[in-house]
């Protein structure tokens, strides 16, 4: 391997299992593009993992790794430290801890070294103590989980976060715009311009940029009492609202709340409301091991057994079989419940 000159800047991307392919190749393509633009080598990079062999990504596809941890923290001493470590992380991102690797990571914070997570990274990141009292960004779907189990974190709804000399992002094609963020410190916004009209595309997004559609465009919803109202709901799942408290300061009775949320979404406002409260059990229950009495707590019911009652007439089966299948699944995402009509 070749020493790193002075002039480049290198990246060391660190692959967990199961890694999200998109996020690492546009934060891949996003260098080899820059480099395109300056007219030389201005960044390199190597592919890391834990024993320095292959890794699958959540597409199927593997790749090789230039070197294993142990001799990146060997690096970390000499010409060949990297100027930024990147974990890329994907699905089932707990199964993977690496004592290891999260001694690297607490090395390189220590040693200057800028870090930086795609996707469900940040899980790496925070498991090495490295985002307590700090902000990350998160993909939207994993958030639930991770806020159970880091607290100490502020957790960003945005695309990507920069906090110090710390990148995380919420994966897919935040990994473009977080990398822009950072060529952009580096050669400026010409640079930039010049990476986007190379990509086709056409603006760099802000990193407070929210990570999914808009509710109304989700579910077709248009009025904006009902939008103002399922945004109370889903800031407050954990202590939910009466309906009456979430209708004082809209100036309407109940029954004509009632109304727009039958037009608008064809059940009630209290049916809406558990419908978000159950959906974040489930990914709970599917990404984390917080036992189902937590689980419940953490989504605003009284008894583990009210919940277990609700979560089977939405799924069709028990929060302990949800959580059972999700482990035999190799898509979380696809666990073997199905929606109640």
């Amino acid at each position: 391997m070749n020493v790193v000159s002075a002039e480049q800047r290198l990246f060391a991307f660190y692959l967990v299992p199961d890694f999200t392919m998109i996020a690492f190749s546009s934060a891949i393509d996003t260098l080899r593009l820059a480099n395109a633009v300056v007219g030389y080598e201005a960044y390199s990079w190597r592919v890391v993992s834990s024993d320095g062999t292959t890794v699958r990504a959540s597409c199927g596809l593997t790749l090789e790794a230039d070197n294993s941890v142990a001799v990146e923290r060997q690096h970390l001493n000499g010409r060949l430290r990297p100027s930024v470590s990147v974990i890329c992380g994907g699905k089932h991102v707990e199964r993977y801890a690496d004592r290891a690797a999260e001694a690297w990571l607490r090395e390189c914070r220590n040693r200057g070294v800028a870090v930086a997570s795609l996707c469900t990274g940040a899980h790496v990141l925070a498991r090495a103590g490295l985002l307590d009292d700090r902000k990350c960004a998160i993909h939207w779907e994993n958030q639930p989980g991770f806020i159970e189990r880091f607290p100490a974190v502020n957790v960003s709804t945005g695309i990507y976060e920069v906090d110090g000399n710390i990148y995380t992002c919420a994966g897919g094609t935040a990994s473009f715009d977080m990398m822009l963020r950072i060529i952009g410190r580096d050669f400026g916004e010409e640079v930039v311009s010049g990476i986007c009209e190379l990509a086709l595309i056409d603006r760099v997004r802000d990193p407070g940029e929210r990570q999914r559609l808009p509710f109304a465009q989700r579910v077709g919803v248009q009025d904006p009492t009902v939008m103002k109202l399922v945004e109370k709901m889903e800031k407050s799942l954990t202590e939910p609202m009466q309906v009456e408290e979430l209708t004082a300061s809209i100036g309407l009775s109940r029954r004509q709340v009632e109304r727009l949320f039958r037009n608008e979404l064809r059940c009630s406002p209290a049916r809406y409301y558990l419908k978000l409260r159950l959906e974040r059990a489930r990914l709970l229950l599917v990404q984390t091991s917080i036992p189902v009495v937590e689980v419940a707590i953490a989504c605003g019911f009284v008894s583990a057994s009210h919940f277990s009652k609700c979560y089977r007439e939405a799924f069709r089966c028990s929060p302990q079989e949800t959580r059972g299948r999700a482990a035999k699944t190799p898509d979380a995402r696809a666990v073997a419940c199905v929606t109640a009509a």
